[in-house]
């Protein structure tokens, strides 16, 4: 689903495991939720963390269902008194409402009884936690992934903790990645290891061409090309730029 149809940073996948749903789209997209929500009785609904597009309609399954999402500590408070989204975020997504949640059950479980591993997994968003599915094999992503290779970060991401969770999911037993913006991704394993092979590469890369003296603005050119429409376009809340300053500071192994 999505307002607009330009790749994954303008759809999203609300996934079902039987009576489970992960996560709850974005809020002006509630038609084509509430249609997939009233296929079949819902009998929970895990969030992923905070962010408009992945709890936006949570308030609205909960009046429909009469189930109380449950959402990860760090972020109910937030979800609760309601947050200010940037103004390109509201134009995709829409403006998410305040929102009770439930925190995460210490014994979660599919309806055919085979667990569900909350994995938390911060750098994303301080609340983001994935899924892990032991028995199929299957981890539910949240964030986490998205691409092999990133070229854009957000103001507020913190890219060493991406670093450090991508690290931790990476000592599980999965195959499949489910990723809410760019679908099912099989050997996702192996596609989390190359995308921590990619950050390594450009953290890297970039603190060796500071050690030569180069600038921020050429380090980014050199490595990511100019800042493009969308870092202008989102007054610079996901950009280039972020990433490349970031780089500059993880520390390497």
């Amino acid at each position: 689903m999505g307002r607009f149809q330009f790749g994954i940073n303008t759809t999203f996948i609300v996934y079902r495991v039987g009576d489970t749903l992960f996560d709850a789209g974005p809020p002006n997209q509630w038609s084509s939720v509430a249609a997939f929500v009233s296929e079949r009785p819902v009998r929970q609904l895990l969030l992923t963390h905070h962010h408009e597009d992945h709890s936006g309609n949570a308030g609205r399954i909960a009046t429909l269902t009469g189930v109380t999402p449950m959402a990860p500590e760090p972020g109910r408070a937030k979800l609760a008194r309601g947050f200010a989204t940037p103004p390109l975020q509201r134009l995709i997504w829409g403006a998410p409402s305040p929102l009770a949640t439930e925190p995460l059950a210490d014994d979660l479980h599919l309806e055919d009884g085979s667990p569900i591993q909350p994995v938390f997994t911060p750098g994303h968003a301080p609340d983001l936690t994935c899924f892990h599915l032991p028995q199929q094999g299957w981890l539910l992503s949240g964030d986490l992934y998205l691409s092999r290779k990133l070229r854009y970060l957000r103001s507020d991401e913190d890219l060493a903790e991406l670093m450090a969770s991508l690290r931790k999911v990476l000592t599980l037993p999965f195959d499949t990645l489910l990723c809410p913006h760019r679908g099912p991704v099989r050997q996702g394993h192996q596609a989390l290891c190359e995308k921590l092979a990619n950050l390594e590469r450009l953290c890297a890369e970039a603190q060796a061409l500071a050690r030569q003296g180069r600038s921020e603005k050429a380090i980014l050119k050199a490595l990511l090309g100019p800042e493009d429409w969308l870092g202008h376009l989102s007054r610079y809340n996901l950009s280039k730029t972020n990433l490349i300053r970031q780089a500059l500071t993880v520390p390497l192994p």
